[in-house]
């Protein structure tokens, strides 16, 4: 008997082990997503957002890691401190239920697993109890460079997700010389009903080009509406291309409700978003122009995407 309880216990280790190692995988892919949900529930800046994000993801593997080698340690913290971390995440669970409903995406395993706040209690609250279970019944492994062995997984798993997934410092990349007109003539061509209500060539927008169906689109859609929320008065469009079944799937991943937006056809998309290199027409999205008076003064890609850079150069004075 009690050679089948040892079983059942590694069994019930190497499980929670192995959820919590899936679970910091699934918030690589892509880690941006991770860093928007931190900024989204803790409004803290971007830069400490980034950091986070890759500290929580290596801590969780680390954790998963250590439990899945029955690497207790001394009175068993690190079976703890997973239990205390799962109290955590149940806290933020439940605030997002009250907050946003059901209805919504917990991000607990990333975009691979849709899961709603209650299934991830659920899920919480099996892991908690085998959690105790272990604390109660199972030793786990101990020897003299025990402790070693637990600091060196702690510390190379933080290392190598800051090493696959660097922190960039990346400034924003300015046009320059190189800096165009922008034809946006199709979104005010007559008989357009959803033609914007402002003067996008006068003064100073931030216009996002996406595809409803593009997984990048809805990511820097996502960051736009979260930099939307923490400063509305960022003048923010968007233009967006795509078929109407991916329409209402769009506007639930990016909750971009916040920002303006018109739709148009391919064509008359691809035109404004072609760039042409030694005779090749060459369309990348998402693309995010800066424009200044009807002139694009950046197109910076959507991970180094700053608000604090936005902000600086709102203050700025026109040059065109």
């Amino acid at each position: 008997m009690k050679k089948i309880a040892t079983a059942v216990f590694i069994l019930i280790s190497i499980a929670i082990g192995a959820t919590f190692i899936y679970s910091a995988y699934t918030k690589t892919l892509p880690i941006q997503s991770f860093e928007y949900t931190i900024v989204d529930v803790t409004h803290m800046p971007w830069f400490f957002a980034t950091l986070l994000a890759r500290v929580l993801v290596g801590f969780e593997a680390a954790l998963g890691v250590s439990i899945a080698l029955h690497l207790f340690g001394r009175k068993k913290w690190v079976l703890k401190t997973a239990l205390a971390l799962l109290l955590v995440f149940s806290i933020y669970l439940v605030y997002l239920w009250i907050t946003q409903g059901n209805n919504v995406n917990c991000g607990c395993f990333g975009d691979q697993i849709w899961m709603s706040p209650s299934a991830s209690l659920l899920k919480n609250a099996v892991l908690i109890l085998l959690l105790l279970l272990l604390i109660r019944f199972h030793k786990g492994l101990a020897f003299k460079w025990s402790w070693l062995a637990e600091t060196l997984i702690f510390i190379g798993l933080l290392a190598t997700v800051f090493i696959y997934f660097p922190v960039l410092f990346e400034k924003q990349a300015w046009l320059g010389k190189d800096h165009y007109k922008l034809d946006l003539s199709a979104l005010y061509a007559p008989g357009k009903k959803d033609a914007p209500a402002i003067d996008l060539n006068s003064g100073k927008h931030i216009i996002g080009f996406f595809s409803l169906g593009c997984p990048h689109c809805r990511k820097a859609a996502l960051k736009m509406h979260i930099m939307k929320e923490e400063d509305p008065s960022l003048p923010f469009y968007m233009v967006i291309v795509g078929n109407d079944k991916n329409f209402k799937p769009f506007f639930d991943e990016t909750k971009a409700t916040n920002i303006p937006y018109t739709r148009l056809e391919e064509e008359p998309f691809k035109e404004i978003v072609a760039k042409r290199s030694n005779g090749e027409v060459i369309i990348a999205i998402p693309q995010i122009d800066w424009v200044d008076n009807g002139w694009v003064e950046a197109q910076p890609n959507y991970i180094i995407f700053s608000q604090d850079e936005v902000e600086k150069w709102l203050k700025k004075s026109s040059a065109n």
